[in-house]
């Protein structure tokens, strides 16, 4: 959620100095309020959602619920954490349906929000959840906007009423009405309007939008809002809400890396409750908007609850359970270990993933390098593997693994990688089978962690075991000079494949390492 990324570093920065704190002044408390009203205002919020929340903010954290509470950091936290639901919108609202389908659904806003590619992800939405929803075409006012509905609407997998050009041509009132009515003779129980945008506010887009309402009386109709416009989103929710009035808001480009200031600014001012919220460029980077959720991801809490739908939605429970019993039994394959990261990548972006956890915030630069093509690589490097060479990775010798890194065009090093991670991935998943807590490697403890120390093992002595004396001899020595002997390097990255680590020096040995070698084997 990178929107909210300057924001979140900025609370987060101000909460860790209140914690060292075991009593707090009214100074301690003035002096966070202002921090906070600074972070609100760095972030384009309304001067007047920044004056109202930061006065509910410091009235309560003068009050007794801090004053007599035994960790009182912990508690000006959760009164922040209120209050943001409540200028977030406090409750979440649903679409609501109309008792006798279709429910029409308008959609509203200026040209460049983002209405044409919502409208695609909320009929796709809606498809998942058994409906059968139709896009009407209405926008004939910009450029090739009829053709790109048409597009959408295909990828979506869902229908799409579209008579006129556009381009200027046709009448958006009338195609909007006899959309509604295809869709009453086709037995659609869902319609969304497309209209058209501008710039910026104008009587005749108004007007116009004004008629299209007029003439179908939508169930809902949705202002989609562009998160990244800053202050001017109070003055566009404003104009729109005179007059065209709307009956929910839709936060499109969350994913950006604009302030966020429209998020926080226009549930507050107008009333209107935030439904909503696009994520991504792709048609599944769409989700509902709990304001409680997302005041937790802006104070770093996480949102484990949209962690858990998003993976529910993409594993499937019996599949889980063979995954656990092949865990526990020392009989996960790199075959399994696939699937898994596929359906890892159905979930959606990880580093989207990995940032709803509580703590993430502490992992930004971790998540920043990690790259998600690595998945990609891993996939083309198993894909390359022979069946029973993916059921026993004992069997994969040296010729083996330079026939798979030729396939998989990657190298050997990154083969040997891949096992290595797939080895550390397997005993990773078999301590979480058997109820413990894993490290996974190259990110640290998970955060939440118990974080406890471990009992130190003695490591044992590592010495060559070859059975040739010269051999051994080298061995040792290499070994004595701290230089890796035998296999493939230390694998980087995660246990799943996710983000490689560094890449083996190029080369060969230098020639004075050879001569080296050569006097000590007696040639």
């Amino acid at each position: 959620m990178a929107t909210f990324g300057n924001l979140s570093d900025r609370l987060a920065e101000t909460f860790k100095n209140l914690r060292t704190k075991g009593k707090l002044s009214a100074a301690d408390v003035d002096g966070t309020v202002r921090e906070i009203r600074r972070a609100l205002l760095d972030a384009d919020v309304a001067l007047e959602v920044v004056k109202d929340f930061t006065g509910k903010v410091r009235e309560r954290a003068l009050g007794d619920e801090v004053s007599k509470a035994l960790n009182p950091a912990q508690q000006v936290v959760q009164i922040v954490n209120e209050e943001l639901i409540q200028i977030l919108g406090g409750q979440q609202r649903r679409l609501e349906f109309a008792k006798k389908p279709p429910t029409v659904i308008m959609l509203a806003g200026l040209q460049g929000a983002g209405k044409t590619t919502l409208a695609g992800k909320l009929a796709k939405w809606l498809a998942k959840d058994g409906h059968t929803p139709i896009l009407v075409a209405a926008d004939l006012q910009r450029p090739n906007a009829v053709t790109q509905l048409e597009v959408v609407a295909a990828q979506a997998g869902v229908a799409v009423y579209a008579p006129e050009p556009g381009n200027g041509v046709g009448n958006p009132v009338k195609v909007a009405r006899d959309g509604v009515k295809y869709a009453q003779q086709k037995l659609h129980d869902v319609v969304i309007v497309d209209t058209a945008g501008r710039l910026g506010v104008d009587a005749d887009m108004m007007k116009q939008a004004a008629d299209i309402r007029k003439a179908i009386d939508p169930d809902e109709v949705l202002f989609v809002i562009d998160a990244m416009i800053g202050q001017d989103a109070v003055a566009t929710a404003r104009a729109f809400q005179e007059g065209v009035d709307f009956t929910g808001v839709v936060l499109s480009k969350l994913d950006g890396d604009a302030r966020g200031g429209a998020a926080l600014s226009v549930a507050s001012i107008t009333g209107r409750p935030i439904m909503f919220a696009s994520t991504g460029e792709s048609l599944d980077d769409f989700e509902p908007f709990h304001p409680d959720r997302m005041a937790s991801r802006i104070l770093d809490l996480g949102d484990i609850l949209t962690l858990i739908e998003q993976a529910q939605g993409a594993f499937d429970e019996d599949e889980a359970r063979k995954m656990a019993e092949k865990f526990s039994t020392d009989s996960f394959t790199l075959d399994d270990f696939l699937g898994q990261m596929q359906q890892l990548r159905n979930m959606g972006s990880i580093k989207k993933m990995m940032g709803m956890l509580p703590g993430a915030g502490a992992m930004k630069q971790q998540l920043d390098n990690f790259d998600e093509r690595e998945i990609v690589r891993t996939e083309a490097i198993i894909q390359s593997m022979t069946k029973a060479e993916r059921v026993t990775p004992k069997l994969l010798n040296g010729s083996r693994r330079l026939r798979i890194a030729r396939g998989s065009g990657s190298s050997v090093t990154e083969v040997n990688q891949l096992v290595q991670r797939f080895e550390q991935a397997a005993k990773m998943m078999k301590t979480v089978a058997k109820g413990g807590m894993p490290n996974i490697p190259g990110m640290g403890p998970m955060p939440g962690g118990m974080g406890g120390k471990r009992p130190q093992v003695q490591q044992k002595k590592k010495g060559s075991k070859s059975g040739n004396p010269a051999k051994r001899a080298a061995e040792n020595a290499a070994l004595a000079a701290g230089e890796k002997v035998g296999g493939a390097p230390a694998a980087g990255g995660s246990g799943f494949g996710l983000g490689g680590g560094a890449k083996a020096p190029a080369g060969g040995p230098t020639p004075e390492e050879m001569a080296a070698l050569q006097k000590m084997l007696g040639r």
